[in-house]
């Protein structure tokens, strides 16, 4: 359970400090002259790194409201998989947000698209292909 509650502990800082930083970008000018899909874009990925904090946060409250004091099989499978599936929302909002950035960037809805898709299977890639082909 240390080695799980380690892992919250250095995923959270990230996605929290992404989290300010999504917030505080719809008080740009610019966001505003976003069209209306971008826009919503960002509403959707700032919500699926909410949904991504909350599966981090999930085994701490868990162990405290459940099982305080002790630690069983179950809260570990809980914890595991908590921290894990939260990695989806995570790379489906930061790919939303890369493909808000490059449409800002671009002013092309292919460019926007292609980049939001390559940032997607990258992470997902990354945090599940390679790691399920090492553990073969």
């Amino acid at each position: 359970m240390t080695r799980i509650n380690e892992e919250a502990r250095m995923i959270l800082p990230g996605i929290q400090a992404l989290f300010g930083f999504q917030s505080i970008a719809v008080f740009s000018e610019r966001f505003d002259q976003l069209p209306a899909y971008a826009q919503d874009c960002h509403a959707v990925a700032l919500a699926l790194v909410v949904l991504a904090i909350g599966l981090v946060m999930l085994p701490a409250a868990y162990h405290r409201l459940v099982e305080a004091g002790r630690i069983s099989g179950r809260t570990i499978t809980i914890a595991s998989r908590a921290i894990c599936y939260a990695l989806v929302p995570l790379a489906a909002g930061l790919a939303l947000d890369i493909s808000v950035v490059l449409y800002m960037v671009t002013e092309q809805n292919v460019v926007s698209a292609a980049g939001g898709i390559a940032a997607f299977v990258l992470l997902v890639g990354m945090w599940f292909a390679y790691p399920l082909h090492a553990r073969r």
